[in-house]
């Protein structure tokens, strides 16, 4: 059996096609047969935008990756798995804090080491998350890949910023990770604002059960600040502690977000981008609000991600498109493009 690897040799330059031979396990590994794998963000800012990964080039990336354990301990073999995006030690002082998703011996595949744009994928397997049977009959296993960073890092920020029912919930970028964070808003009870400048992304927030939508396309802050407090009186929503979810990873973004601070808010910061916006922290002084940042799920919640989707309150079907792992050149580009409404998976397709 030989391994597949869609490797990055270059930056800005085409995956090529590599095939070797399986890797052997260390000790407490587990190798994972790929089903699929989606392309985050992330993925693009290595690929595209200069961002260093941690190993050298050549690597292969892809980090938010479900599949089936076919070497490794005996308990898991033949389970349908989640592979966290952060593989933490469990031993340090973070992880036993409870904040192993920011473990500093954590490992991230597609970046650490070699990711799951692959057949195979070769892990640490103490972390690895099983997936529901009941669940595989509702959702083909290379669909739930989402849920190793799409879905868990926004339930994650969510818990963080302790989000209660009647909140007002305001997030703003709403694509492939920021509408699950508008859909998990509305499953802890909040009133929820969705922010974007893409119609479309909006349109299809709303049909799946935010309150509001705002397209802030072209307007500045003063504007978009009076619709949106125009908007929580019309919802009934308190004039007070908003939670904003900042997920648009960008400059416009952050400074927006910060802007629609108000008394006792608290603003997660969840989207990455290497720009610097220009804020005055002393809001978060004068306001006594909070700002807080998040980073990836611990793997501690992704079953609860899981009970979410397995229970029917979370939906996601229509935020998922597959295609064949062959054509990862051109969804690249694609996604660089901003072609896409949905969350790109890529599936092996090797023979």
């Amino acid at each position: 059996m030989k391994l597949y690897q869609y490797q990055m040799t270059q930056t800005q330059a085409d995956f090529q096609l590599v095939e070797s031979e399986m890797p052997a396990l260390a000790p407490g590994q587990a190798l994972v047969q790929v089903a699929g794998c989606g392309v985050c963000h992330t993925d693009i800012s290595f690929w595209h935008h200069g961002v260093r990964t941690k190993k050298e080039l050549p690597l292969t990336l892809g980090h938010e990756i479900s599949g089936t354990v076919v070497d490794g301990p005996e308990h898991l073999l033949g389970q349908a798995v989640i592979i966290p995006a952060v593989l933490p030690c469990g031993e340090c002082e973070l992880c036993q804090m409870g904040r192993s998703n920011i473990c500093q011996n954590q490992l991230m595949p597609g970046n650490d080491f070699h990711g799951g744009f692959a057949s195979h994928i070769a892990v640490p397997s103490r972390f690895l998350c099983p997936v529901p049977k009941s669940l595989l009959g509702t959702y083909p296993l290379e669909r739930l890949s989402v849920v190793a960073d799409a879905i868990s890092t926004p339930y994650q920020v969510i818990e963080k910023a302790e989000l209660q029912p009647g909140d007002f919930a305001i997030v703003i970028g709403v694509g492939g990770v920021g509408v699950y964070g508008a859909l998990l808003a509305k499953i802890k009870g909040a009133k929820v604002l969705a922010i974007d400048i893409d119609d479309q992304k909006l349109a299809n927030a709303m049909k799946h059960g935010v309150d509001a939508t705002l397209n802030s396309r072209d307007k500045d802050i003063k504007a978009i600040k009076a619709e949106v407090k125009e908007i929580a009186k019309s919802l009934g929503a308190p004039k007070y502690a908003w939670k904003i979810f900042e997920i648009s990873g960008t400059a416009p973004g952050q400074e927006l977000a910060f802007n629609l601070i108000t008394f006792a808010s608290t603003m997660s910061v969840v989207g990455f981008t290497m720009a610097k916006p220009d804020v005055r922290l002393s809001n978060l002084m004068a306001f006594d609000a909070k700002l807080i940042g998040t980073w990836g799920c611990k793997p501690e919640l992704y079953a609860n991600v899981l009970a979410l989707i397995d229970s029917g309150r979370l939906e996601i079907g229509n935020f998922v498109e597959t295609f064949q792992m062959s054509q990862i050149n051109q969804v690249f580009q694609n996604t660089l493009a901003h072609k896409y409404s949905k969350r790109s998976v890529m599936v092996p397709d090797f023979n």
